[in-house]
């Protein structure tokens, strides 16, 4: 047989022998999946994903591709697939064929479900019948795969299973095929620094830290404290943690020195921590620059979409190769990314997951998870800590305890307090900073007329929607000390607002914040007065936060004002659920027991009563996972109703970045173009689009031509519902 090959020729005119490449990927598979007890199963999926490459066709394509021609695509996935399908049973895997086809098949194009793959398979079968017979022939110039034993488990085991041998495949194809297309950026995943350089540098910083503090002030004590609790349980056995902290508690720094700490006791890999928005990312990420170094964080946002299938087309190759794989020790991403990925069945995304195994993974302001998917998103989290070593923990100034939900997932698994729940208790207690009002309803321009006449000119106003938002900076008029803070704005542009609004803060300037929620959870910002439209009940503690928040000024003089608006509209689903489970409380409630830990247990218990609260698996999840259905389950599985696309902002900087990413597609060139991208969600794109407000860089990626306002940013996605999470 003539000589094989996997690609097509790099820059310096190599070619990839096919043997080669199956071989290698293999091996990697193997190391990556061994964490997992799945290493022989991976090594076969990878000694097996490519051998449709030996199909005459595709070797005369990849011939075409080498002359910079454009040939049909010769699909090749399927064929692996095929071949574990027919001899299953020979090969260690009884009749269970799903574990290995689904994942050969799919590392393309995304995993299928069962019945649709089986079909295809026995259709190409039928088609080509002499082709089978061709590859178990090639196979002789292989090893022969090891023995493996697939263990009995639960359907949704069985699922998480799969999606995470799948995940060990396509990282170790991805890298192998970076290898020989571009070998710098290859280079560049291999990360020098460990967790343990990490937590010297960490102490370090404590050291110093603890130099400087003011001992005598209660928000230090109460700091103190809870870093004490964080170190001390650290060495605890891995599982599941909840850590409770009031704002201003130092629950960023003490969270990463627990995890930090387990995961080098435990001889864990990584430490991933998920956020909610990107606007808290960008000051957690620049947090633990400034304790660890700029060396330290692997920070991982969105990223643009690759279409999923099997060209070869080097643009097409370069985008895929650039998706991240979290082999970093710190990562900061935020929730979307984190559950989306485990949830997708598309290779981009999924490829990531295997380096969940072993790590602890800290879930920040978890309270913002969306509760209709609450039963899928438990049981995943659960199944990485039984069965894949890792450690969850959950922060956060309102706690859901979620394995006393009645009909939890989570009902026999043991939650640890990191700091107990009497403590907390007092922490919460000791750091009373603000005084809550309960306002009547009122209209935009009666609030705008509040708000100008305060004899205290610093305040935030923080709305339930975007188009609220832009309502009432409409009536707020022209004045220099007006800002406005919403994902209609890139990221680049709320930093520096943020920036700005700090410094007016600090020097004593009037400044007025209108906002939507992104403000509200974890963002480091100290008004004397908040204003909250009415909402969940935990958004209004975490909005509460931003008032008094170091504690420096009197609790009579820091006023958090609760309001209904006459005008103003709600997101539907749990949100609006939340709200209303508020409103009931407020009848029985002052609103200044807010402070009490008790009534935020009393209002997710009302959230998730299954005769009257949320659906927490709303889409009925958990049945398509069952049935192997990934499509499916990918489909109905967003922490955003309608999916979004990045549209990038029309500036000079924006354009620059732009050329750069697409001269090179890489990690790097995109971590540059996206803090000047908006996500906007498609139903909008669509619009923009034939309102020629557009331009199409690549299938999922955009250059707005319209306007960007300064004050209130990409104005055509006003349209969009509410932005609860930010990709």
């Amino acid at each position: 047989m003539k000589e094989l090959y996997a690609h097509s020729a790099n820059s310096e005119g190599q070619k990839h022998r096919l043997d080669e490449h199956l071989k290698e990927v293999a091996s990697l598979a193997k190391k990556l999946a061994d964490k997992f007890g799945a290493g022989n199963l991976a090594y076969l999926a990878g000694l097996w994903h490519d051998l449709g490459k030996i199909n005459p066709r595709f070797q005369d394509y990849l011939e075409i591709c080498n002359r910079d021609q454009q040939p049909g695509k010769v699909p090749h996935a399927i064929w692996g697939a095929a071949l574990a399908y027919n001899i299953t049973s020979r090969i260690g895997g009884g009749n269970r064929w799903e574990e290995i086809s689904l994942i050969i098949a799919g590392h393309h194009s995304g995993i299928d479900q069962p019945g649709s793959l089986s079909q295809r398979m026995e259709q190409r079968i039928q088609q080509e019948t002499g082709f089978l017979q061709s590859i178990a022939k090639y196979l002789h110039q292989l090893p022969s795969p090891p023995s493996f034993k697939i263990s009995e488990s639960t359907r949704t085991e069985r699922e998480l299973f799969i999606r995470m041998v799948f995940s060990a495949l396509v990282d170790a194809d991805y890298l192998n095929t970076e290898k020989h297309f571009n070998n710098n950026q290859y280079e560049l995943r291999q990360y020098q620094l460990r967790l343990e350089d990490l937590l010297e540098r960490f102490y370090d910083s404590q050291t110093k830290l603890m130099k400087d503090v003011d001992a005598k002030l209660n928000v230090n004590r109460v700091r103190k404290d809870v870093y004490e609790f964080c170190d001390k349980v650290a060495v605890e056995k891995p599982g599941i943690y909840r850590l409770t902290v009031p704002t201003g508690g130092g629950k960023t720094r003490s969270s990463l020195a627990f995890a930090l700490k387990h995961a080098i006791k435990w001889e864990m890999d990584r430490v991933v921590v998920a956020i909610p928005y990107t606007s808290i990312i960008d000051q957690t990420a620049r947090e633990y620059r400034k304790i660890l170094g700029n060396d330290a964080v692997l920070e991982h946002h969105s990223q643009v979409n690759v279409p999923a299938d099997e060209s070869q087309d080097l643009q097409h190759v370069f985008l895929k190769l650039a998706s991240e794989n979290w082999s970093a020790p710190l990562v900061v991403t935020t929730t979307v990314q984190l559950f989306e990925s485990i949830f997708s069945n598309q290779p981009g995304k999924a490829r990531k997951l295997h380096n969940l195994a072993k790590s602890v993974i800290l879930i920040d302001e978890v309270q913002a998870l969306p509760p209709e998917l609450l039963t899928p998103t438990l049981d995943v989290l659960k199944e990485l800590a039984v069965r894949y070593g890792v450690s969850v923990v959950l922060c956060t100034a309102t706690q859901p305890e979620y394995e006393t939900v009645a009909n939890s997932i989570w009902n026999d698994v043991l939650v640890t307090d990191i700091v107990p729940k009497e403590v907390y208790a007092r922490h919460f207690k000791e750091l009373q900073r603000i005084k809550y009002c309960y306002l009547p309803p009122i209209t935009w321009h009666d609030l705008a007329a509040t708000i100008r006449v305060l004899k205290c000119q610093q305040v935030l106003v923080v709305l339930n929607t975007r188009k609220d938002a832009l309502a009432l900076l409409s009536e707020m008029g022209e004045d220099d000390s007006i800002f406005h803070l919403s994902t209609l704005l890139c990221g680049s542009h709320r930093k520096i607002i943020l920036h700005r609004v700090r410094k007016r803060l600090k020097k004593g300037l009037p400044v007025k914040l209108i906002s939507t929620q992104i403000i509200e959870a974890g963002v480091d910002i100290d008004f004397p007065a908040v204003y909250r439209a009415i909402g969940p009940l935990d958004r209004i503690v975490q909005a509460a936060g931003r008032c008094n928040r170091e504690g420096k000024r009197p609790k009579k003089e820091s006023k958090v004002f609760i309001f209904e608006s006459a005008e103003g509209g709600v997101p539907r689903g749990p949100y609006k659920t939340g709200l209303e489970k508020t409103k009931l409380l407020f009848l029985n409630h002052n609103p200044e027991e807010l402070h009490d830990t008790e009534l935020h247990k009393k209002y997710f218990s009302l959230l998730f009563d299954p005769r009257s609260g949320v659906n927490t698996d709303r889409k009925n999840i958990q049945n398509d996972r069952e049935l192997l259905d990934y499509p499916s389950v990918a489909m109905k599985y967003k922490m955003i109703e309608q999916d979004t696309s990045p549209v990038i902002i029309p500036c000079k900087a924006a354009e620059t970045r732009l050329k750069e990413w697409q001269r090179n597609p890489s990690r790097r060139t995109w971590q540059r173009l996206q803090p000047l991208v908006v996500n906007v969600y498609n139903r909008e794109i669509s619009k923009m689009l034939k309102d020629k407000e557009l331009e199409t860089i690549t299938e999922g990626l955009y250059l707005a031509r319209g306007q960007y306002d300064k004050l209130k940013g990409l104005i055509p996605a006003i349209y969009d519902p509410s932005d609860l999470i930010a990709m």
